[in-house]
C-alpha cells in the first residue's frame, strides 16, 4: 500500500486518511490533463466516486462545494478546475482554544446543584412578594424532586422548606402547615379516566361483562353435557340398529 508523503500537510494528511489511498492516486493523476476541460470531468467523476463510497455524505448540506475544495486542496492550488463552485483554500486553525472555565465552588446542598442556587438567587431578585412567594414554591417543588432523585427516598416537606431557608440565607419561608394542607410541593396528579370501574348498587345488575372464571366454566359445563348426551345418543342407536336388524326382512308378494 502506497504511503502517504511527509512533506504533506498534516490537514491534507487527514484528507487522504479520508478518501483513501486510491482516491487520493486519482486526483494525484489531474495534473497530468493538460486539457482543463477534461481535468475538469475527471474531477466530476472523483467527487461521484467519492459520494458512491461514502453514501452518508449526501445527507450533508453543501456537499459539492466541501468535496470540490478538498479535490483542490488535494491536487494542489496550481492545477487549474472550471468547478461549478467557488474554489477556497482551506482554512487551519492555529489559535490554541481558551481555557474552559469549571466551576472551583461545590455546591452548598450536592443534592441540588448549582441550578438551585442560580433559580434562589433569581428569586431573591423579585419585588413583589406575591411572585417571591410562587417562586418559591416552584423552587421547593424542584428540589423535592431532585431530593427524591438523589437520597432514593421520600423527603420531608419541613426538609424541603429548611434546605430553601438556608441555600437564600433566610430571605425565602414558607409556611409548613399551609404547603402540607395544599399539597404545594406534590407534582399534579392526571386527570380520572372516564373508564374508571365503579361497584354497583345493591339491588342492580351489573352490565360489566363476566369474568374469566365464569365464562370457562360455562364452557366446560356446556361440553361435559354434550359429551354425556353424545354417548347416551351412541348407545340408543346402537340399540336401535340391533333390533331392526334382528327383524327378517319379508320377501316382496
Amino acid at each position: 500500500m502506497q504511503e502517504i508523503p511527509t512533506p504533506l500537510p498534516f490537514h491534507l494528511q487527514l484528507l487522504v486518511r479520508e478518501y483513501g489511498q486510491s482516491t487520493y492516486a486519482l486526483i494525484q493523476g489531474l495534473a497530468q490533463i493538460e486539457d482543463v476541460a477534461e481535468r475538469t470531468r475527471r474531477a466530476a467523476g472523483i467527487v461521484q466516486m467519492m459520494l458512491r463510497l461514502r453514501p452518508s455524505l449526501r445527507d450533508q448540506p453543501d456537499i459539492q462545494t466541501r468535496l470540490w475544495n478538498h479535490i483542490h486542496a488535494l491536487a494542489g492550488e496550481d492545477v487549474a478546475l472550471d468547478a461549478p463552485v467557488t474554489l477556497t483554500a482551506p482554512r487551519l486553525h492555529t489559535a490554541r482554544p481558551k481555557r474552559v472555565e469549571y466551576p472551583r465552588q461545590a455546591p452548598k446542598l450536592k443534592a441540588y446543584g448549582r441550578g438551585v442556587e442560580a433559580l434562589v438567587a433569581k428569586a431573591l431578585t423579585l419585588e413583589d412578594a406575591t411572585e417571591r412567594e410562587q417562586a418559591a414554591v416552584q423552587i421547593g417543588r424542584t428540589m423535592k424532586f431532585l431530593y427524591r432523585q438523589h437520597n432514593k427516598e421520600n423527603a420531608k416537606d419541613v426538609t424541603i422548606i429548611r434546605h430553601l431557608s438556608e441555600l437564600s440565607g433566610g430571605q425565602l419561608k414558607l409556611d409548613a402547615q399551609a404547603v402540607a394542607d395544599q399539597g404545594l410541593f406534590e407534582i399534579a396528579s392526571l386527570p380520572a379516566t372516564a373508564a374508571t370501574t365503579q361497584r354497583p348498587a345493591s339491588g342492580q345488575s351489573s352490565s360489566r361483562p363476566e369474568g374469566r372464571d365464569n365464562r370457562e366454566r360455562r364452557t366446560e359445563g356446556q361440553s361435559q353435557g354434550q359429551s354425556s348426551g353424545f354417548g347416551n345418543g351412541k348407545k340408543r342407536d346402537k340399540k336401535r340398529g340391533k333390533k331392526f336388524r334382528s327383524e327378517p326382512q319379508q320377501p316382496p308378494q
